[in-house]
């Protein structure tokens, strides 16, 4: 089903949109300082400007929504029916770029753990998953 919006509407709509600060990556920070952890945010110095920095452990915490990092095989990971000749390479830049990052920041010497968008509706899998990341650093 297409929504007809105007272009003024759908501007403000996309507007909204955050790159930081957004409800899961605070999910993933509340998670984190809950378990005794403490990090920094969005440190530019460092490849890709990753939500979460903990020099400690070096390690990083990107928190990617599925729409916007085409999540493979999750259902939120969609593409739009309209204007596709927009969509497809601005999503897919964003899929490769991502992956460019990691490759960067491994090169650095720092380990990168995705959190997905659709994994916090399993807050517990989320902790589970986070500790086990962090964990595996200390051994």
């Amino acid at each position: 089903m297409t929504v007809n919006v105007s272009k003024k509407q759908r501007s403000d709509n996309m507007s909204r949109i955050r790159g930081k600060n957004t409800r899961p990556e605070i999910a993933v920070r509340s998670t984190l300082h809950r378990l005794g952890y403490r990090f920094r945010l969005h440190v530019a110095s460092l490849p890709g400007k990753p939500d979460i920095v903990m020099r400690k452990y070096m390690s990083v915490i990107f928190v990617h929504g599925c729409f916007w990092h085409r999540h493979g095989g999750c259902k939120r990971c969609t593409t739009p029916r309209t204007n596709i000749d927009y969509w497809l390479p601005k999503l897919e830049g964003n899929a490769k770029r991502d992956k460019l990052h990691k490759i960067a920041l491994a090169k650095l010497g720092w380990r990168v753990l995705v959190i997905w968008e659709c994994e916090l509706r399993n807050s517990a899998n989320v902790e589970l998953k986070l500790l086990r990341f962090l964990k595996s650093n200390t051994q």
